[in-house]
């Protein structure tokens, strides 16, 4: 799997990157933040889980038509080349940030759940024009709806809107779902277990989203393709 292994190593060596990249992220959450969010209950995004994994699934042409070597991860060059097709905007810096924030398992190159994460960060940067300025033109207006939808999950989570959810925001949106149910707090736990990569007690949108692909098991995919 594209996964866990090496992500605490990951987060301290890549520490400058990760602190550049999570601020400009925090600081486009915010401001996405302020207009709220549709989503009414952490069930409403289980529900759409089938459609969203369809949806994900589809960017498989797109990753295999940047992966030129077709070894099955895209490397730094293969990105440049991806943003550039992708008419995304990006100095060098940037993109060895977002490079090395989604290559969590530290092989040199983006596999498929990562480039997923990627281009779905990219996706909330492309209006932070005062971090980067980007065109992002996918061509896919469902594609684009879907990240859409996983920003908004993320800004439904985030009940304070610092840019990250917690423990007891987590908490407080499975309770919303499941009002009454002892097991509700284990459920909350164990999600945001699941998100909380480094073990720090919040969880960015990098990590939501790495944790979204294994839920709907995008990394199942990916062992399908290695065996």
């Amino acid at each position: 799997m594209g996964g866990v292994v090496g992500k605490s190593e990951s987060y301290r060596k890549f520490s400058i990157h990760e602190t550049k990249l999570e601020a400009k992220m925090v600081e486009a959450m915010q401001r996405r933040a302020a207009k709220g969010s549709v989503m009414k209950s952490f069930n409403s995004l289980i529900l759409k889980f089938p459609k969203i994994d369809e949806s994900l699934r589809n960017c498989k042409a797109i990753f295999e038509q940047f992966d030129e070597d077709s070894n099955g991860m895209i490397d730094q060059e293969e990105m440049k080349k991806c943003f550039s097709k992708l008419e995304v905007s990006f100095t060098d810096e940037e993109i060895i940030d977002l490079f090395e924030a989604c290559d969590i398992n530290e092989d040199m190159g983006i596999k498929f759940n990562e480039f997923i994460v990627l281009i779905c960060l990219v996706h909330l940067l492309k209006d932070d024009n005062k971090a980067v300025h980007t065109k992002l033109q996918l061509g896919m207006p469902e594609l684009e709806a879907t990240f859409e939808t996983l920003v908004d999950a993320f800004v439904f989570l985030d009940k304070n809107k610092d840019g990250y959810v917690s423990k007891s925001e987590m908490v407080e949106a499975i309770n919303e779902t499941t009002t009454g149910e002892r097991s509700s707090g284990r459920i909350a736990m164990k999600r945001f277990e699941e998100m909380d990569w480094d073990k720090n007690g919040m969880v960015n949108f990098k990590e939501f989203l790495f944790a979204f692909t294994r839920w709907i098991g995008i990394d199942d995919l990916e062992d399908e393709d290695e065996d």
